[in-house]
């Protein structure tokens, strides 16, 4: 059965903000807790930023998934674009920029991308027919498995799917207001998480899944502006909504990552010009780090580092 990979040998070269020495267009934090990650998203295309604000890296390939990789490459799910009329994934040479592997998505979207620990990358297609394949180095397909959810808007069909511990698939099904499990020998939906506690007028899209070290799973909510972390019963043990934080930094909330200190780091996908993009909060919901660089937000991010030091544990898979 294959294991969800996590990298960590690359993540020193990265983004950190300090926040004391930052300008009006990039990074605030209480007690000078600084980050390095990679963003990606539709107008800022994929870029990294170094521990003194600095952008040192950056493609202008509108991009909705993506990581640095243990060689260094940055692998890339592509929306439409020259060359990708339907999207597709690259990974990319960091310092030529050459594309070493290219996929064109084969229906209407490509959405997710990540790296399996057998070489193959796991990604979604949206379209008429949804699925989770994983493709070969020789850009084959080795293996297809259904997406159950609804067919009527391809673009909110499903976002960051990703292989668990166990080998099953998570993924976020936007308008089903669900995050579903599946086993992808068989392709049966195991578990589902429901978002809609709220009312679905709240718009509580699910966009990232990630299962957490403590079995629990911690979605992040789009539209409805809220982080949860959910028990193996999908009962919440967890949430931070704009109420909590007594301040407006939730604006699409796409992207989340669950650091090992147990704070958690949220993107705001709709943040444009100065207002923050990303955010860390606590436990106990205090706000402790904030970044307003670049005029448009993160689809997707991947902390690297924190105080210069590459994470131990990467929970973004």
């Amino acid at each position: 059965m294959l294991r969800p990979f996590f990298p960590t040998a690359y993540l020193a070269i990265v983004f950190l903000s300090v926040c004391s020495a930052c300008g009006p267009e990039s990074c605030v934090a209480a007690d000078r807790v600084t980050h390095s990650f990679l963003g990606v998203g539709k107008a800022n295309g994929a870029v990294i930023v170094n521990e003194q604000n600095e952008i040192v890296w950056k493609l202008d390939m509108p991009s909705s998934d993506g990581w640095v990789l243990p060689n260094g490459n940055i692998l890339l799910a592509l929306y439409a674009m020259k060359g990708f009329p339907n999207g597709g994934i690259v990974e990319v040479e960091r310092e030529t920029k050459k594309i070493v592997f290219r996929y064109q998505g084969q229906q209407k979207e490509t959405s997710t991308v990540s790296l399996l620990p057998n070489g193959n990358y796991l990604l979604a297609e949206l379209g008429p027919e949804p699925r989770a394949i994983q493709i070969n180095r020789d850009g084959e397909v080795v293996s297809s498995m259904p997406l159950q959810c609804q067919k009527n808007n391809f673009h909110m069909q499903t976002r960051m799917l990703r292989m668990l511990p166990n080998g099953n698939y998570i993924a976020p099904h936007l308008l089903d207001f669900a995050v579903k499990e599946y086993n992808p020998e068989t392709g049966e939906v195991v578990k589902v998480f429901a978002t809609d506690d709220r009312g679905r007028e709240k718009k509580d899209w699910p966009f990232t899944a990630i299962r957490l070290g403590n079995g629990n799973t911690l979605i992040a909510c789009t539209n409805g502006n809220r982080i949860i972390e959910v028990d193996t019963d999908g009962q919440i043990v967890w949430s931070v909504t704009n109420e909590d934080l007594g301040e407006d930094l939730f604006d699409d909330a796409c992207g989340a990552q669950r650091l090992p200190n147990g704070n958690t780091v949220i993107s705001s996908y709709h943040a444009k010009g100065d207002s923050v993009k990303l955010f860390e909060v606590t436990r106990d919901k205090e706000v402790v780090w904030k970044y307003s660089g670049m005029n448009a937000g993160f689809h997707h991010f991947q902390i690297l580092t924190t105080g210069g030091q590459p994470l131990a544990d990467n929970t973004w898979k």
